[in-house]
């Protein structure tokens, strides 16, 4: 018997309902705890980091990394709703191009758009 993924992702929220809106609204994610988000297939890093990794903020016990598709298109449209999107040249990696936004509620999320 092994784990074949990840079935679920559940986290507190101060206006859950706001909350789910805005994923829904800027992501594209079915989010709320009475739906079901179909993904697609494909790769997940489940990955512990040092307690000290400036990776992501201190202040979060996690990241959320989310795999996308144009990312491009995807940045002007966050942008033109007044989210602010953090980007460094190196996060245009082998593994693809990344970038940092974060939630309503502060949660840091990469958005990741594979190489190739």
């Amino acid at each position: 018997m092994t784990v074949t993924g990840i079935g679920g992702l559940f986290f507190r929220s101060r206006d859950p309902e706001a909350r789910a809106a805005w994923y829904r609204e800027h992501l594209g994610i079915d989010a709320g705890s009475d739906t079901v988000w179909q993904q697609e297939a494909g790769a997940t890093v489940f990955a512990p980091f040092p307690a000290d990794s400036g990776y992501f903020p201190a202040d979060s016990p996690f990241m959320l990394n989310l795999r996308v598709t144009g990312l491009d298109d995807l940045v002007a449209r966050l942008e033109a709703s007044d989210t602010a999107v953090e980007r460094r040249p190196e996060w245009d990696t082998e593994y693809g191009r990344f970038v940092r936004i974060h939630d309503p509620e502060g949660l840091p999320l990469e958005l990741w758009e594979a190489a190739g």
